[in-house]
């Protein structure tokens, strides 16, 4: 009787898996091949070291190497003691010009407000900025709109904008202004 229940012990255990060897899961390299027909490479992938970047310069700016833009060329006024300092691509054939100088904020808001005629608006308070718009914003034709924005480098006791011109003076400018004229062709 004892063998009979051994046996039956054994056969209904082997129906439930009881009495089966139990296999451990091996695990699957992560992430897996894609191709199933291929075996995973057991040596890891090579891994090379960073490059180091080369020397980049922005790609949108322009040294001053010709003379510097006129009234006339940009259509717009420029304020009488300012440098010019550079040139950058503005996208959508506009170009927009950096001029630099060592007078007050609000002497040059004030002479911008005379010569064009209008307000303009404070939109900073901390930093001073000012801006005055000369034209119609066409977003199909133009990046920025056609003004003169004028943006205080000396406020909360700043050292000022930093020359680009190394060895140049000033070294440092207190007022910037950027003049962004209306594209060719566009109508003011």
């Amino acid at each position: 009787m004892r063998y009979a229940a051994v046996v039956m012990l054994l056969v209904f255990g082997v129906g439930l898996g009881i009495g089966r060897p139990v296999l451990a899961q091996v695990p699957q390299p992560f992430p897996r091949p894609v191709d199933p027909q291929k075996p995973a490479s057991q040596t890891p992938p090579r891994v090379e070291p960073p490059q180091k970047p080369g020397p980049t310069t922005p790609p949108a700016a322009t040294a001053p190497a010709g003379p510097a833009p006129t009234e006339a060329t940009l259509g717009l006024p420029i304020f009488p003691s300012a440098e010019f300092i550079a040139s950058y691509d503005a996208g959508r054939g506009q170009r927009y010009y950096l001029f630099g100088t060592n007078n007050a904020f609000t002497q040059i808001v004030e002479y911008y407000k005379t010569v064009l005629k209008q307000r303009g608006e404070l939109v900073y308070d901390e930093p001073p900025i000012h801006m005055f718009e000369v034209g119609r914003f066409r977003e199909e034709t133009m990046a920025f709109m056609p003004g003169v924005t004028v943006k205080d480098y000396g406020w909360a006791g700043s050292l000022g904008y930093l020359n680009p011109k190394r060895g140049a003076e000033p070294a440092r400018f207190k007022t910037i202004i950027q003049i962004v004229p209306a594209p060719a062709g566009a109508p003011k």
